[in-house]
């Protein structure tokens, strides 16, 4: 399991990648769509077109991490359109697949 900070920034890749892809193909994917942000701790989420497979990449003190999940049975629950950052609850429920019908914040955090 990842332990994310509450801060933590994640960024979700809109486009399905292939996931025979590694660090240098996903670093210059991160790049190219999030300029400046691949060594800042941000986490970075990928999905396949199935959307039955996950990759998780983030900078860690000394090098990248890419972490790998496949469900056996269904799949990811789609996204909003045009979100591309997500908050830490929103990633959490993604992992799980549970799709809000509506998330009402009780406050921000200024």
């Amino acid at each position: 399991m990842l332990a994310l900070a509450g801060n933590a920034r994640i960024f979700l890749c809109r486009e399905a990648i292939d996931m025979r892809k590694g660090f240098e193909s996903l670093s210059g994917l991160v790049e190219a769509l999030f300029s400046g942000e691949l060594t800042s701790g941000a986490y970075f989420v990928f999905l396949n077109w199935n959307r039955n497979r996950m990759k998780v990449m983030y900078w860690d003190v000394d090098g990248l991490v890419i972490w790998y999940k496949r469900l056996e049975k269904g799949s990811f629950p789609k996204q909003e359109k045009g979100e591309t950052i997500m908050d830490r609850k929103e990633f959490f429920m993604l992992l799980e697949g549970i799709i809000p019908k509506r998330i009402q914040k009780r406050f921000k955090a200024s």
